[in-house]
């Protein structure tokens, strides 16, 4: 979907959750005989508060709930549980403050919002449709134009759907707005008109996965299933080896033809929440995002997009936990199904427990040996762990998984270079990177790593600086690839250089320590001593690693020998496998 759509009505929950002064009654009372309720109520008050500043949105909800008990009037507690059991999940309860709230404020949005969305649930779509009309929202809101629409063809009423649409007249969400026109008018039957649309809307983003499924979708429904297979060709050609592009693919070449993408007007207004819930997801707005998401999940709990979608929000947010639940309650039959269970992996390495995670890829790769996916992501965690010669390994078995690599296959051979070059494999890491280079050409991350570790070695440094030097062209905001020239730099005793490329990756990268301790050691060669030390006290205050702090102090505390007495190379990598 392209553009940014109206979150103006969701993002009426941050305010709810975080911005609004509170109400009198759960102020902390400040004079004596405060009542041992009163007192309570102040707690749970307070620890909602703090629970919603660290998004746990389970005890948020739990303790508005619970302040609420004690004056169950106040419409401020009634807003923020609201919102609080939105954001949670909790629709059922999320209804019932919703249409509390509507009583006492019938101007809030985001409660008609949420209870049209239940009235939708249970079929009652002029309910629905009054519920988003009569708020303050006006017709040229997204969110409520397209509800209002599909309220429309859930009572079989076409033409007032697509007017309701086409008053949507915002250039950002045009093709958003023609992609539902396309479903409510297959829905409805006229498939001279879905057609016109939901080709409308796959030629303005062919990159939107949504916008070319439906397409190719209704083309096969038509008999036109080689003009489908050609979509999911071109889309594959952009984003390979996506599990349902590849899922569609299968049914095709089976001679089957695929199921629509939305079925009933129910479904059709949670892909409207969906669609608006991923958008908000890729562009930080969380909170509206996971409003958007759950509301989706209460109208098709089953779309497994929008569950991998919403619990990747909440790992962005820390909350893993919530994660893994999402996660895991994937369909077995989705074909996200596999790439679920390696997320809750990733999820339980997050958390601190990576040896849970390991476990789990562990048994996934002993049911589906060949699974490359699987055994890369094994792989990943293994080298994270610093336990090189085991990952290599997994990368072996991931590699001979893929038969004949591609071009998205460098970063096995990359990553795989790394672990032999942490392990001291110099020929084998030497040859994986430029096999890695041989699938996928300037590269900048391997070219950054293979030219650093010439320029280490004292070899190649022509061809070494080179590399650097074009990995900087092409990503010349990546402070670690920039630190890795300046780096070089230094090895080679050009030090003003160093130093003037070193300062420009600080400013990239101004907090970590690696950088830090690299630009302290340049200002000391060129004879700014005071500066380098500043530097290395940055370096020492930033977390290094453990095997690196020793030297850091004494440098602190003795600096940098004279350049006859030093080694020739340092044991130091400016190496970052996440930034080159």
């Amino acid at each position: 979907m392209q553009g940014k759509p109206d979150f103006i009505v969701a993002l009426f929950a941050i305010a709810l959750l975080a911005a609004r002064p509170a109400a009198q009654a759960a102020t902390p009372q400040a004079t004596l005989g405060v009542s041992e309720a009163e007192q309570s109520q102040t707690g749970d008050y307070l620890a909602a508060l703090i629970a919603s500043a660290d998004r746990d949105t389970g005890s948020a909800e739990l303790y508005f709930r619970e302040a609420l008990k004690v004056d169950p009037r106040n419409v401020d507690l009634i807003e923020r549980a609201f919102a609080a059991a939105l954001v949670n999940g909790d629709e059922q309860t999320a209804n019932s403050l919703g249409e509390r709230l509507i009583a006492r404020d019938p101007g809030n949005n985001l409660a008609r919002l949420a209870t049209a969305v239940h009235a939708i649930g249970q079929g009652q779509y002029g309910v629905a449709r009054n519920l988003l009309a009569s708020g303050d929202v006006r017709s040229r809101d997204v969110t409520t134009g397209l509800l209002v629409a599909w309220c429309y063809a859930g009572q079989g009423d076409l033409r007032h759907g697509l007017a309701s649409l086409d008053r949507i007249r915002d250039n950002p969400v045009r093709a958003f707005r023609d992609y539902h026109g396309g479903l409510i008018a297959d829905q409805l039957g006229n498939a001279s008109e879905a057609r016109r649309r939901l080709k409308s809307a796959y030629e303005s983003d062919k990159t939107t996965l949504r916008f070319a499924d439906a397409y190719a979708r209704f083309l096969a429904a038509h008999g036109e299933a080689e003009a489908a297979q050609k979509i999911y060709d071109d889309y594959a050609t952009v984003v390979p080896h996506h599990p349902i592009v590849e899922e569609e693919l299968a049914t095709l070449k089976a001679g089957h033809t695929p199921e629509p993408l939305v079925r009933n007007a129910k479904e059709g207004a949670a892909e409207v929440l969906y669609g608006l819930g991923g958008a908000g997801s890729r562009q930080g707005d969380e909170l509206p995002a996971v409003i958007y998401l759950r509301l989706s999940l209460y109208l098709r709990p089953e779309n497994d997009l929008a569950i991998v979608t919403l619990a990747n929000l909440f790992e962005q947010m820390k909350q893993g936990e919530q994660a893994i639940l999402l996660y895991d309650s994937v369909p077995g039959a989705s074909p996200l199904k596999e790439d679920a269970e390696i997320q809750v992996a990733i999820a339980l390495d997050g958390m601190g427990k990576t040896d849970e995670a390991m476990k789990r890829l562990q048994a996934l790769v002993e049911k589906r040996p060949h699974d490359v996916e699987a055994l890369s992501a094994l792989a990943g965690l293994q080298r994270s762990a610093k336990r090189y010669a085991q990952a290599a390994a997994t990368y072996d078995k991931a590699i001979a998984a893929v038969g004949i690599p591609q071009r998205d296959n460098w970063t096995l051979f990359y990553f795989r270079g790394i672990c032999f070059e942490r392990d001291n494999e110099w020929p084998k890491a030497e040859a994986d990177f430029k096999k890695a280079l041989e699938l996928y050409p300037d590269q900048p991350l391997v070219l950054n790593y293979l030219g650093y570790s010439w320029v280490d070695k004292g070899i190649n440094l022509d061809e070494a600086f080179k590399m650097l030097r074009k990995a900087v062209e092409l990503r010349p905001n990546d402070g670690y690839i920039v630190d890795s020239l300046g780096w070089a730099h230094f090895k080679l005793g050009q030090y003003a250089e160093a130093a003037k490329t070193l300062e420009r990756a600080i400013n990239l990268k101004p907090a970590d320590p690696v950088l830090n301790d690299h630009l302290g050691d340049a200002y000391w060669r060129v004879n700014r001593r005071t500066e380098a030390r500043f530097q290395w006290n940055h370096a020492r205050d930033m977390g290094p690693e453990p095997d690196e702090l020793p030297a850091i102090l004494n440098k602190i505390e003795h600096g940098l020998p004279d350049v006859s007495a030093a080694p020739k190379a340092s044991d130091q990598s400016a190496q970052k496998e996440s930034g080159g």
